[in-house]
């Protein structure tokens, strides 16, 4: 039982990080670091199409890895 969960939070880690580095950047250098986050706080920017695929599986794996994470260390 603890094999099967932390071969699975070993894949849930390496599709994170996957579907982390394929979604694009908020912000651009200095001048995004100072507008970028009052965009994305009043919602000036929606997201779209791939964009919004990629945000909802961010949070959908994220998720997962926090289960099984607990999972593991509880089953240890």
């Amino acid at each position: 039982m603890q094999l099967t969960f932390q071969i699975l939070l070993t894949i849930v880690s390496v599709a994170l990080i996957i579907v982390v580095l394929l979604q694009k950047g908020k912000s651009a250098g200095l001048s995004g670091a100072i507008s970028g986050g009052a965009e994305h706080l009043f919602g000036k920017t929606k997201a779209r199409g791939m964009d919004l695929v990629l945000q909802r599986t961010t949070a959908g794996l994220g998720a997962a890895f926090f289960v099984f994470a607990i999972l593991v260390a509880v089953f240890k």
